[in-house]
Parts: C-alpha cells; structure tokens; sequence
C-alpha cells in the first residue's frame, strides 16, 4: 500500500464519522481525491490522474476516473461540509469573549477565465476557514440572489444566539444585502462605493465620495431609491486617494469603521487555494457545478492541512517556538509558517514513510491559522 492509499483510508475513515449518511462509494472516493491532492498540491486533473493510485495503469482512464467522481451529483459541497462547518462554526461561538461575534467574510475570487467564485468563510485568527460557496460561469460579480441564497444556507448551521458579523468588499455594500443582514438581525461591515447615492432627512445628499470629505460618520443614512437605512463610517488614510466608506449596524466611530479591516483574513484563504497552495486556477475545468465539487476536495485538503500544522507544532515545536510568544524574538515570529504551509510540509513526510496521521479537524484559535 503506497503513501496516498495510506492517507486514504484515514480520510475516509473521518468522513465516515462525519458523514454516515453517505455512499461508502462515494466517501471513499472523495478520501482518494482529497489524499491524491495533498500529495500532489495540484488543481491540475491530468497531474492527479497521474499520482492517482488506481488500477488500470493508464491515465487517460484514471483522468476519466477523476471527472466522472467530480460531475456526481450525489456529491453536494453543502451536504458534505454541514458537520464540518457545524463544527467550527460552534467552537467559534464557544470561544468568542463577551460582546465579539463570529465573523463571516464574504468574497468574490477568479477561479479562471470563465468562473468566478463566490465564497463564505469563518474569521480564524488572521486568516479565515471556508465554510460555502457557489461557483458562476460569469465575467463579474455575482448577483444578489447567489449571495443570498448561500448566506441562508450558513444561517441555518449557526448555533443558536449566534451573534454574527458579516465583511463584505464593495462588490457587496448593495442596500439589497444590507436589508437581508437588518433581516436576519446580524451585524454587518460592508464598503459601499463611492457613486452610491445618500438620503437624509428625506433628502438627497449627494453620493458617499462627496459626503466623504465632510464628515466622519452619518447614522440613520437611507441609500438610493429603495431607502435602505443605515449607519455609515468613513477613513480616509494618509496616502491613499479612495476614503473607506463603510455601512454598519452599529453607531459610527473610528474604532468600529476600522473593523472593516478584518475582511482581509480571507485573502491568504483563498492564496493557499491558488498560487501558495493547490494551483486551482490550472485546473482547467468547463462545468461550474465540478468545479465547485473539486473545491470541496480543496476545501477538505486545506482543513486536514492546517489540523496537521498544529499537531506538528504541538508536537515537534522549535526550542524558540517553546517560549512565550511576548518572550519570542520578533525575527522568529516573522519566521513561522502558516499552519497550512507546516502542515504541507508534514503530510509530505508522513506520505512517504507511511505514518498515520495526526488527530483530524482540530480547531485551535490562531492567528497563524
């Protein structure tokens, strides 16, 4: 048995106890793929087809393997990261200190020409653990009615009283979205662009880059035509042309416009799916719906990945990362590695000398998640 059968079977095994309500089939197929990935660190179908430790021996065959598994529609993404996202998604609320919430980002990411990503990810640390997402065969954004429909999904796997917080970019400070986050009673950062048209007291105020340069914050602000009410924090930094225009639920001020800042945990996200990472943008793919079935190997990749760092770091920690980290010299907190980048570097190891692998899924709280 070679390394990524090894690895297989302690995939499938997890699965297995996560989702028991699958096809034995179709989890051990999803435990070849995602075992195959992590060997290879390639989004590229015909390099998997060529590590993949499948009989018959050619690949043309083995690659047709690999495509028939992703157009499976009895694979759905949501189904198969419920328990998953269900699992984070608790601990994060066990661990949020008073008055925190559990912070969800929204974004948008190419995946190649012709696909663009629509993801939902937790806040972890400094970085972010996607949850769901839709794949559209579209040049743009994605519309309100994707994003809606994906943010009802997460809704329904948060605990209960969850108090959340959304982060959107300016793709999403649409009065649309706003209005569905006032509807279900969550807190929101998102930016709104500059041309958007402001209402106050009933009249029209001119758009948010010319409300900009006059004041720090406006509350009870109603945008455009559909007089969505709102709270509105600007900051405009030194050396930069463009003022961050910000709508939020909560009032206005410095600190809570600043906020808006943590959105940026899903960009290393979404590095560790492409150029640091799997290379998704070399997969080639036609059909949004395998696309989205090979993110979902991805995804369940990245989250052993990252299990796998913190085991290593737990286990076989430097004498430097021992200390304290207030007793760490700075050169050595520059130095350390993500949790997925260590966790690569280990499962590397353990494939070739056919190591179990470490306890699966855990979630400690890092910023170097």
């Amino acid at each position: 048995m070679g390394g990524i059968e090894h690895a297989a079977r302690g995939i499938s095994g997890v699965l297995g106890e996560r989702l028991p309500w699958q096809r034995k089939t179709q989890r051990e197929n999803l435990a070849l793929l995602v075992a195959t990935m992590l060997s290879e660190r390639s989004a590229n179908l015909m390099a998997l087809a060529a590590a993949l430790p499948r009989e018959p021996g050619r690949i043309d065959m083995r690659y047709q393997w690999i495509v028939r598994v992703l157009a499976n529609p009895l694979i759905a993404c949501d189904a198969v990261m419920l328990p998953f996202a269900r699992e984070v998604l608790a601990q994060a609320q066990a661990e949020a200190r008073p008055g925190e919430r559990v912070e969800l980002i929204l974004d948008q990411s190419r995946a190649s020409e012709r696909h663009q990503i629509l993801m939902l990810a937790l806040r972890w640390g400094e970085r972010a653990r996607p949850l769901a997402w839709r794949v559209e065969e579209t040049p743009g954004p994605i519309g309100f009615a994707v994003q809606q429909q994906l943010l009802d999904t997460v809704a329904a796997w948060l605990p209960e009283a969850a108090r959340v917080r959304l982060l959107g970019d300016r793709f999403y400070g649409t009065p649309a979205l706003i209005a569905h986050c006032q509807a279900l009673d969550w807190d929101y950062r998102l930016r709104l662009k500059g041309n958007l048209r402001a209402w106050v007291d009933g009249a029209d105020a001119g758009s948010f880059e010319q409300l900009a340069r006059c004041t720090p914050y406006l509350t009870g602000v109603e945008l455009t035509a559909r007089r969505v009410r709102t709270n509105v924090g600007f900051i405009q930094d030194p050396g930069h042309e463009e003022s961050w225009i910000i709508a939020m639920s909560e009032t206005p001020g410095y600190l809570t416009t600043l906020d808006y800042a943590r959105r940026w945990g899903i960009e290393p996200m979404f590095s560790d799916f492409k150029t640091r990472g799997f290379g998704l943008e070399d997969s080639q793919i036609r059909y949004p719906d395998r696309l989205a079935r090979l993110i979902l190997v991805m995804t369940l990749a990245l989250y052993l990945a990252v299990s796998t760092g913190q085991w290593d770091a737990l286990h076989h920690a430097t004498p430097a990362e021992r200390r304290r980290p207030d007793q760490q010299p700075k050169r050595v907190l520059r130095s350390m590695t993500s949790w997925f980048t260590r966790g690569l570097r280990r499962i590397a190891n353990l494939l070739q000398t056919l190591q179990p692998f470490p306890q699966l899924w855990s979630a400690a709280a890092t910023d170097r998640w």
